[in-house]
């Protein structure tokens, strides 16, 4: 493998780590500035992709499309800065279930589903050590007798 396909294969690695820790942040936190920031992960890890393509195909194609992904990154920061001041001004959390208490009048309100009790499974005993001067009691042939060496 030439040097610049090994260099494309490890920037190709890392951008797809970026964006799937982004992913992964998006899709199972609440908070929204915490979802913003995963998002912005997302984007920084298909940027640095771009970039590593323009690179190794020595074009400037997706260097110029990161310019324009930055640019629309900031402009979701500044409306995701906006939106998170008036969800916390009106119910003084960043929880995004909030957001659904400002649907609209004939949608149906959102009621979050419990996740069913467990059965609880009887517990063995837990090991009980000797006390302490007495030497266990343990066979002969456990200790003396060894089927492999």
């Amino acid at each position: 493998m030439n040097p610049e396909a090994a260099l494309l294969n490890n920037y190709l690695i890392v951008g797809a780590m970026l964006f799937g820790i982004g992913m992964i942040g998006f899709l199972s936190r609440r908070n929204m500035i915490v979802m913003f920031l995963a998002a912005e992960m997302m984007l920084q890890g298909v940027s640095l992709t771009l970039v590593a393509f323009a690179r190794f195909h020595n074009d400037y194609g997706g260097q110029m499309l990161v310019v324009f992904v930055i640019a629309v990154a900031a402009c979701e920061a500044a409306i995701a800065l906006a939106l998170v001041l008036m969800l916390v001004r009106r119910s003084g959390k960043l929880d995004v279930a909030v957001w659904h208490a400002l649907r609209e009048a004939d949608q149906p309100a959102f009621a979050e589903e419990e996740p069913p009790e467990e059965p609880a499974e009887p517990q063995e005993p837990s090991p009980q050590l000797t006390q302490a001067g007495l030497t266990p009691e343990i066979p002969r042939e456990e200790t003396e007798y060894r089927p492999r060496v």
